[in-house]
């Protein structure tokens, strides 16, 4: 199975904080999470296999599915619970059924990073138009990160939100490329950033 299985993105959040897992409550369509639960991120080609994937996941552990998304190139899902072991256990059942490693997937690549600062009031009032988070305000600094493989943009967002005081405005993990925006001073959002890109830098794993 392994050789015609690419695992895209592994990806385990020890914690979910605050506002990160009140923004995934709002575009879920499984279970809810809830802050400090811990979670799984796993995207992979081809895409249909995250069904059966997730299937093995749940029925081995407490973990719960809040995720499973086909896309025209890629598969994601993700589970989380309370429990710690629950959610790294369901990793290491389906590394083990795909015959696959957590150092065969691909290591994240952050694509381009923006500080945006004093933002414009109308350039606010458009970016407020799609966000699902909180909202952004005129004369923040906004933070606007790009990586690949989508899926990891979560586990920033994450470690970003533990190491600076930000607003999450919104995430987008589906498809090519993940992005998320944060708000705030321009000290936290420069920490904010700093923390996300040594958050993405120290998970190993293959080339693109």
């Amino acid at each position: 199975m392994g050789d015609d299985f690419s695992l895209r993105c592994y990806c385990y959040l020890d914690r979910m904080q605050p506002q990160y897992a009140a923004f995934v409550g709002t575009i879920t369509q499984g279970d809810l999470p809830t802050e400090g639960m811990a979670a799984l991120y796993v995207e992979m080609a081809p895409g249909n296999e995250v069904f059966r994937v997730v299937d093995i996941a749940v029925k081995a552990t407490e973990a719960r599915p809040g995720a499973q998304i086909v896309e025209r190139e890629f598969g994601m899902f993700e589970v989380h619970s309370p429990n710690q072991s629950a959610v790294l256990t369901a990793g290491e059942v389906v590394l083990q059924r795909l015959g696959l490693r957590v150092e065969d997937r691909i290591k994240p690549e952050v694509v381009s990073i923006q500080v945006i600062t004093r933002v414009d009031p109308y350039q606010v009032q458009l970016l407020n138009r799609f966000r699902r988070g909180s909202m952004l305000v005129p004369g923040e600094t906004l933070l606007v990160l790009e990586c690949q493989p989508a899926a990891y943009i979560n586990y920033a967002v994450n470690e970003a939100e533990k190491k600076a005081s930000i607003k999450v405005i919104h995430i987008s993990s589906v498809g090519r490329f993940g992005r998320m925006w944060l708000s705030g001073s321009e000290s936290e959002i420069i920490s904010a950033r700093d923390a996300a890109i040594r958050a993405l830098e120290a998970l190993d794993g293959k080339p693109g």
